[in-house]
């Protein structure tokens, strides 16, 4: 049995949990990188790569968490 059908209650609220920290994160990243193409650009460019970088790693912690989250729920459905 694969350690996904096997998971409580509690390791079930506990992704739920992670993908909401995850997606806020992302979220927050997004806002930094929307603010700087805004209001900071042209004269903040040498930013662009860090606040890029940062937003993108966010998305993919959220996307990672989401389809984990989704297989745990597929399994014990």
């Amino acid at each position: 049995m694969s350690e996904l059908a096997t998971m409580t209650d509690e390791e079930l609220k506990a992704l739920q949990k992670a993908v909401k920290k995850a997606k806020r994160i992302a979220t927050e990243k997004a806002g930094e990188l929307h603010d700087l193409v805004e209001d900071r650009l042209p004269a903040a460019y040498a930013e662009i790569p860090t606040i890029s970088q940062e937003c993108y790693d966010a998305c993919v912690a959220w996307a990672e968490a989401t389809a984990k989250l989704k297989a745990a729920e597929a399994a014990t459905a």
